[in-house]
């Protein structure tokens, strides 16, 4: 359902105007020269009209408020339209559809559908939906009801057609064949084409392959790469939650206990029992803490170290593969100058390259060593680096060693004396008996948290390569390793073992990777990837060509045998309602279209400047041959008879006869495929009073399946209608609005 209509700037419309169609009819009523055409125009222009002489100009100029000696010019001419969605009469997922239209004064047009800018072509298709355009049945202007029964046949067809909304069919298939004939003109310069750019592909396709496979792999890796790093960094994430929720309270736990240890040997100094088997306790407990205390530390050390042997060791075998990897072999410039000297002298070309394959196979089994010395002396340092960090590794695990042995002699002293204590059965070693049990507590807490702290350094050491993958990753695969946190990841829970496969993997692809050279040759493979894109789509094109041909034949027979049905269905149903409004305007008679077929002459050059045909070169040289052809020409003539009188055919119509006649015809055909509205310009011009009568019969009944806007000076038409706005021109020749709402005054009288 139509709603609003707002315009500003508009022709003679200087100031923003509304008008609210809240009556399946309204009419807008006002003199000569007040500028209520303005409105059905203001329709067309909002609706896409783009023949200015439809709208009563020469440019998109004339269509905007030009000013006058009191109100300034606009710069811009806008109309928007507002339509009720809510019965989803439009294909589009609003409650409210809002077109807009705005012309600027360099003669721009833009269009807005709520708001959004879109194109013309969006607006065109989402109104024919409904039935909707910017010209046709729906908006007839004062003089053009007539043009339905002046027109000839083939005219008189295609505005039914249009009306039937059969006019997407032909212009489906005019367009293909338009995009097909286009195209063929291009076939033969496509192919041209392609052979010229086929021998220069192929040489670039051997210069890329390699190039190509390290791509490929590359693409492979990156994605593998990511996921990868996202699962260890779950794993190791998930592992630390672990630790941190086993650790805490267990940790809580020994730190209550050693307090409470500290309580039990103040006790047990201050103790009045206190003896020398005491003395020998709280001194054995003392060393057992100290011990443990200097082995912690000696763990954090040998942790560290073997941080930086980790991270040193992946460097070393990273340069070791690099200098196996061919693509990383280098040649001494002075051999390259010895090898030109010689091959300069060879005649035979067979021989240069024999001797080229001879120098390439040559320095292919050579070290590089000698040639690499910064590397060497890199990978020299960080060998030795790591040697020494190994003796320094095992020293400390010397150092744990004798800790321990201190630690198993202490602890075996420590229950000897325990032991000895609570064999003794005197209540006074209460103090002893409590250190002992905090203690058998701390042991075994110590011995879980031991378990954890593996656990830690296991997995501090998986970040730590986890970090460094991170870093070889952007190294090697540059931003294309950015965002693996955001890598979406199905089965995180899988076994540790496969985590651990699929780094071996890793490993294999990133040596396959250099071995291949990484990403080298790009400038080959950026020239290799543009021509062979061209020509895929040059290929691609041949065979849309070829398809399109194809499915326009089946296509062009489809659009036939569907015109001519639904033509011939449209029809009639066109003739039950034009009967219906006939008789209703003139109390009796008969009115109906009738399909003819006319047999027409044409010469074969007027064939082709009037259409486009889709034929064989035997079939147009043959007629070229003859200069002419017959043609079948289907339209539509009218037949009516009026009552009491012997009027049969248009020719014998009075003006109000056929004025008339055009109406209930014009009705009728909007029944058929009743858009949401109709606007009527004055089409009751020529009306008498009686015939007005009837007129305004027809709108009632009209407006029971569209919405009506009525533009009139019809007085038996204005009292069909629920609201009426008046057209005024104001001092300064702009059109002002004035309204009367019948509907509401009715409601409120009741």
């Amino acid at each position: 359902m139509l709603k609003s209509l707002e315009v500003s700037g508009f022709k003679s419309f200087a100031k923003k105007t509304e008008l609210h169609f809240k009556s399946k009819i309204t009419a807008i009523v006002g003199p000569n020269g007040s500028g209520k055409s303005n409105i059905a125009e203001a329709f067309r222009f909002v609706l896409g009209e783009q023949s200015m002489k439809s709208m009563r100009g020469k440019r998109g100029e004339d269509l905007i408020w030009n000013g006058s000696t009191e109100t300034a010019r606009s710069n811009r001419s806008r109309v928007k339209l507002v339509f009720d969605n809510s019965k989803n009469i439009f294909d589009i997922d609003f409650d409210e559809v809002i077109i807009e239209r705005v012309v600027n004064r360099d003669g721009s047009n833009e269009y807005y559908l709520n708001s959004s800018l879109v194109r013309l072509k969006d607006v065109i298709e989402l109104l024919s939906e409904a039935h909707i355009g910017a010209s046709g049945h729906h908006i007839i202007s004062q003089g053009e009801a007539d043009k339905i029964l002046s027109a000839n046949i083939k005219e008189r067809k295609e505005m039914i057609e249009d009306a039937l909304g059969l006019k997407i069919y032909q212009y489906k298939r005019e367009e293909s064949q338009r995009k097909l004939l286009k195209t063929e003109e291009n076939i033969k310069q496509v192919e041209s084409l392609r052979r010229e750019i086929a021998p220069h592909l192929r040489f670039l396709k051997k210069q890329v392959d390699k190039v190509e496979r390290a791509e490929q792999l590359r693409l492979k890796l990156s994605k593998f790469y990511r996921e990868y790093l996202k699962r260890e960094q779950i794993y190791i994430e998930k592992s630390k939650k672990e630790i941190d929720n086993s650790k805490n309270p267990l940790t809580q736990k020994l730190e209550e206990l050693d307090k409470s240890m500290g309580k039990a040997k103040e006790v047990l100094n201050t103790s009045r029992n206190k003896d020398q088997k005491s003395e020998e306790l709280l001194d054995i407990e003392n060393k057992i803490e100290k011990e443990r205390q200097n082995k912690d530390s000696l763990y954090r050390e040998i942790g560290k170290i073997e941080g930086e042997i980790n991270a040193n060791q992946k460097i070393i075998q990273k340069i070791e593969t690099d200098q196996k990897s061919e693509d990383n072999k280098t040649v001494p410039l002075k051999e390259i100058e010895k090898l030109e000297k010689e091959i300069s002298e060879f005649r035979e070309i067979s021989r240069i390259i024999q001797r080229i394959k001879d120098f390439i196979e040559s320095h292919r089994t050579k070290s590089d060593l000698s040639t690499n010395s910064g590397q060497v002396t890199n990978l020299s340092e960080l060998v030795s680096l790591n040697n020494n960090l190994e003796e320094k590794k095992i020293d400390m695990e010397e150092k744990i060693e004798e800790s321990n042995i201190y630690l198993n002699k202490f602890s075996f002293e420590y229950q000897k004396i325990k032991e000895s204590i609570e064999k003794e059965k005197n209540s006074g070693r209460e103090a002893e008996r409590v250190m002992f049990k905090i203690s058998s507590e701390q042991s075994e807490l110590r011995g879980q948290l031991n378990l954890l702290e593996a656990e830690i350094k296991r997995i501090k050491i998986i970040e730590e390569d986890w970090k460094r993958e991170i870093q070889e990753g952007g190294v090697l695969l540059g931003t294309d390793i950015l965002g693996f946190e955001n890598e979406e990841i199905l089965n995180s829970e899988e076994e540790r073992a496969e985590q651990e496969q699929r780094r071996r993997e890793l490993e294999k692809m990133k040596i396959r990777l250099e071995e291949l050279g990484g990403g080298s040759g790009a400038e080959v493979t950026k020239e290799y990837r543009e021509t062979l894109e061209r020509d895929e789509f040059l290929e691609k094109e041949l065979e849309d060509l070829k398809k399109s041909a194809d499915s326009l034949e089946i296509l062009i027979k489809e659009l036939i045998e569907k015109l001519d049905i639904e033509f011939k269905e449209g029809i009639e149903k066109i003739n039950k309602t034009f009967q219906e409004f006939f008789i209703l305007m003139f109390d009796g008679g008969n009115a109906f279209l009738k399909i003819v077929k006319n047999e027409k002459k044409r010469s074969i050059i007027s064939e082709f400047e009037d259409e486009l045909v889709l034929r064989s070169s035997d079939e147009i040289q043959n007629e070229m041959e003859t200069g002419e052809q017959n043609k079948i020409e289907t339209g539509i003539d009218i037949e009516v008879s009026l009552p009491r009188k012997r009027i049969r055919g248009l020719e014998m119509l009075s003006g109000g006869e056929r004025a008339l006649t055009s109406i209930a015809l014009l009705f009728a055909l909007s029944q058929v495929n009743p858009p949401p509205f109709i606007i009527l310009d004055e089409t009751d011009a020529a009306l008498d009073e009686a015939n007005s009568k009837k007129y305004g019969d027809m709108i009632e009944s009209l407006s029971k399946v569209s919405q009506l806007i009525l533009i009139t000076h019809n007085r038996e038409t204005m009292s069909r209608a629920g609201v009426i706005y008046g057209i005024t021109m104001g001092r300064d020749g702009s059109s002002r609005l004035l309204s009367i709402a019948f509907d509401e005054a009715v409601a409120v009288a009741k």
